[in-house]
Parts: structure tokens; C-alpha cells; sequence
């Protein structure tokens, strides 16, 4: 018995073995990334000056057209007048100055070089603050971009299957893709359910989403929550179809992705190199019927999804 326990006591330990293990590492992982379905289904347009100019019929209803007889004297004279005081869209930037140190970035590269990881880690906080402005902003976003005849309220305060109706009659050419947050979609799911009319699901980049007579709800976390209340965004893109537009800068030095640049800054004299992270952007609706919101959407409790 003695000799046993003395074997025990001398075997190699769990923690003392771990000493000599290769622990396999993850790259960093960070909660606030999401999908951004929104920067992948909008058309984008290049910007060369930084300034989109968006010309627009000043009234169609004054052209006018006409099946005419035979006799071409009753063909009607007409043209077609443009909006003089044009809207230009002036692209934005989001931007950061990333500081690391050259000890770090020396010494502990491996496996994982900490300077591709700090810059990745940095563009997806870039690119989440692109989202948001591009639902937010108060110039160019999403939500100050709709027109008064584009705003509608809720039938019942829930989000139903009549609401989102009411919307496609707004956005009724082609329309693309509704936009709200995943906990509107989840009570419009409820809704859907109670009425015994569960929705369909379409595969998009791989991903499930409900739709709405065909018409995909996109989640996005960006799309404001507050007391209780959100918002359900029917969007059309594309310049062709005159649906929305995001306007980004081409061909910037540095370019890592469109829009996006990041440019060494150099080395101070306490040893930090700097990167400058810039992204530039903006949206543009090119006519009102390109985009609606159902206003007034009741989620449940806020203090249950606090």
C-alpha cells in the first residue's frame, strides 16, 4: 500500500505536463461584430470628386404623352423639366488613429502578428460604425432620409402581417429587402404565429432569414430601440431601379477594401507606430417611393430585452 501511494504521488502531474503543450490559439474574438447584411445588399456607387449629385425631375406629372389619330397635328408638345437647386451628398469619414508598440509587435507576433490583428480588429469596429451611420445620421442616414408621405404607424402597435402590407404598398416597385431590429422581426414572428400564418424562410449569404409576401426581413441591431418601441424599414436599391444608394470613395491610397484605407503614420520617439484608419461613405435615396418606415412597432417589454 505504501508503495502505491508513493507511485501516485511521483507521477507527472496535469499542470506540470501542461508546461510542455502547445496550446492552440484563436484570434481575438470580439461580441460587437455582426453580419452587416445591410453593406452587402445596398448597390454601390464610386464617388471620384467626393460629391454625388442627384438631379431629379421637377414635376412628371407635367409631361405629357398621348395616344394621337392618325393626324399628327393633335400630337402634344412637351418636355421634361429638372429640379434647378440639385441635393449634393459630400462623403463622410470614420475614421481612427490605431497606436501600437514596436516591443510588442517584435516580440509577440507569433503565432499571430499583433499588427494585422490590432488593424483587423480596428476595421471591424470601422465597419460597424459605418452601419449605424448609415441607418442614423442624421444628414444622410436611412431614417432621416424618408419622406413625411413615406411614414406610416402601426395598425395595432404589434408588428402584423397588415403592417408589413401597408409598407409594400409604399415601396411597391421592386421592392428589395425590409430592415429592422432582430427583436422586431422576433415579435412580427409572433404575430405571424398567433394569426396561424407562420412565415416562409429564404437562404441569403448562406444565412436564414423570414420573409414577407417574398420579401426578406434583414436584422440589424443598428435600427433603434427605444422604450419599447422600433421602426421597419421597406428599402428598393439600385441606381437602375432609383432605390437607395451607398456612395463610397475609389481608389484611395492604402485601400484595403472600397472606401476603406489604412496608411502608416510612422514612429514616434517613444517606440509606438500609428496606423490612420479612414473609411469613407454616404447614402443616397434617388426618389421618395424607394423607401418606407412602419413607425411605432412595439416589441414586448423593455425592460425584458434590457
Amino acid at each position: 500500500m505504501a508503495e502505491s501511494k508513493t507511485r501516485q504521488q511521483t507521477a507527472l502531474g496535469d499542470v506540470a505536463a501542461r508546461q510542455l503543450a502547445i496550446a492552440t490559439r484563436t484570434v481575438p474574438q470580439m461580441s460587437t461584430i455582426t453580419p452587416r447584411w445591410l453593406t452587402h445588399l445596398l448597390s454601390w456607387i464610386p464617388v471620384e470628386s467626393g460629391i454625388y449629385r442627384l438631379n431629379r425631375v421637377k414635376d412628371a406629372t407635367q409631361v405629357e404623352v398621348d395616344c394621337g389619330g392618325r393626324d399628327e397635328r393633335t400630337l402634344p408638345q412637351t418636355f421634361v423639366d429638372y429640379v434647378e437647386d440639385a441635393r449634393e451628398y459630400m462623403l463622410t469619414a470614420v475614421n481612427t488613429v490605431l497606436d501600437v508598440h514596436t516591443r510588442v509587435s517584435d516580440l509577440y507576433s507569433k503565432p499571430y502578428n499583433q499588427i494585422s490583428e490590432q488593424l483587423r480588429l480596428t476595421i471591424e469596429a470601422i465597419k460597424e460604425r459605418q452601419e449605424s451611420e448609415l441607418i442614423n445620421n442624421k444628414e444622410y442616414g436611412l431614417l432621416s432620409s424618408i419622406a413625411p408621405s413615406q411614414r406610416i404607424k402601426t395598425r395595432t402597435g404589434a408588428p402584423t402581417p397588415d403592417d408589413m402590407d401597408d409598407l409594400l404598398v409604399k415601396v411597391w416597385k421592386e421592392p428589395g429587402f425590409f430592415l429592422t431590429h432582430p427583436l422586431t422581426i422576433a415579435a412580427f414572428g409572433r404575430e405571424c404565429t398567433r394569426r396561424g400564418v407562420p412565415p416562409p424562410t429564404v437562404s441569403l449569404f448562406g444565412s436564414q432569414f423570414i420573409t414577407w409576401r417574398g420579401v426578406p426581413l434583414i436584422p440589424s441591431d443598428k435600427v433603434p430601440v427605444e422604450k419599447g418601441k422600433s421602426k421597419i424599414l421597406l428599402i428598393r436599391t439600385g441606381e437602375s431601379r432609383q432605390g437607395v444608394v451607398g456612395l463610397y470613395q475609389p481608389n484611395l491610397p492604402g485601400e484595403q477594401s472600397p472606401g476603406l484605407s489604412v496608411r502608416f503614420m510612422g514612429i514616434n520617439e517613444r517606440a509606438i507606430a500609428s496606423y490612420l484608419v479612414s473609411l469613407y461613405c454616404s447614402l443616397a435615396v434617388l426618389v421618395d417611393d424607394a423607401i418606407a418606415v412602419l413607425e411605432d412597432v412595439e416589441i414586448g417589454k423593455y425592460h425584458e430585452y434590457k
